[in-house]
């Protein structure tokens, strides 16, 4: 059973995705957040596995309780613009991808799945789009030193990832088994201290090991 926090200011929203998410046979929401702050507390009380937050709170906003949440959750940035450079800084800050807000329910529900299994949502063309439009004028740049600690390989799949592949497509393109590739990821995540995927793109980018306009 996946947990959910929703975390929106709008009521009326937050009853829609309960109603939505509910409804999963895999899915309970076990707390509902206004704002921010709210959003960091129930977190730490209920310890959800994935976290639906509204970027634009009053008070607290999604952006902030993106850096403060208690490690675990997995966060997902609701947003109503697609290019929002909230969202961009809640990527860095740990989120694991973004939705906008008229996304269908469908797509909504297989992003908990995806999230919840501990991949990020990267797949949609517009995260690396967004990740490409603000890297390069971040106003604090993440750090890159650990880049020097990476293999040429790792460097290599790290490079890969930036342009959006997933595990399979860097394996067929470096000759190398899934597994392997997966590895590859995995080693670069802990050396970069990257929560997860969707931070190695942002990583990748930064560092310059990926250049906007590659895609």
């Amino acid at each position: 059973m996946i947990k959910l926090l929703l975390a929106d200011d709008q009521a009326l929203v937050r009853a829609g995705f309960k109603a939505l998410l509910d409804a999963q046979p895999d899915m309970s929401v076990v707390a509902e957040a206004a704002d921010g702050a709210e959003a960091v507390r129930l977190a730490a009380q209920h310890t959800p596995d994935v976290v639906l937050m509204d970027i634009r709170m009053p008070g607290t906003d999604g952006l902030t309780a993106t850096r403060q949440m208690p490690p675990g959750p997995k966060i997902i940035i609701l947003t109503t613009f697609e290019l929002d450079e909230y969202v961009f800084e809640a990527l860095r800050g740990g989120a694991s991808g973004f939705l906008v807000k008229d996304t269908e329910p469908a797509e909504l529900i297989q992003a908990v799945r995806v999230v919840a299994d501990g991949e990020a949502l990267l797949s949609p063309s517009v995260t690396r789009r967004l990740i490409a439009e603000y890297a390069t004028r971040a106003k604090a740049p993440v750090s890159t030193e650990g880049l020097d600690q990476l293999t040429d390989r790792e460097r290599e799949v790290l490079s890969l990832v930036g342009t959006g592949m997933t595990n399979d497509e860097i394996a067929a393109k470096l000759f190398m088994s899934p597994a392997t590739a997966k590895t590859h990821v995995s080693r670069a995540m802990m050396k970069l201290h990257a929560r997860d995927r969707a931070q190695l793109v942002v990583i990748a980018y930064e560092s310059g090991l990926v250049k906007p306009g590659w895609l």
